[in-house]
């Protein structure tokens, strides 16, 4: 594995403990399908939560959050739609879109910000 794919696996790693710190039980991790990959599908009480995971280092790149355009959000759906095709369809709850912003200080703890319902 290469270093971008180590730190996208530690990031989605603290998100997925993020979550389930949250009361949210995880469901599935890194979903696949031909249109793409889904990080992280939870569970919020009775609504399905698809989550996007966004880990940088500090001061590389733009913020995690800002990651998340207007196409992604699109591709987000799209996705969220084909995994619910696959798994027999919404909850009661319905479905919500979080992202998740992990920024890895040079020192110190990482920041994990969640964002709900984004797209």
């Amino acid at each position: 594995m290469n270093a971008r794919g180590a730190l996208g696996r530690y990031g989605e790693e603290l998100a997925a403990r993020t979550l389930a710190g949250a009361g949210m039980t995880i469901v599935e991790r890194n979903w696949r399908c031909r249109a793409g990959e889904i990080d992280i599908v939870a569970r919020d009480g009775d609504a399905l939560v698809v989550c996007e995971v966004k880990t940088r280092r500090d001061g590389r790149f733009e913020h995690p959050m800002a990651a998340v355009t207007p196409v992604k959000a699109e591709r987000l759906r799209h996705l969220a739609e084909r995994w619910l095709d696959v798994h027999g369809g919404a909850p009661p709850g319905g479905v919500r879109i979080d992202l998740i912003g992990i920024l890895l200080p040079t020192r110190g703890a990482p920041q994990v910000e969640h964002a709900r319902g984004v797209a």
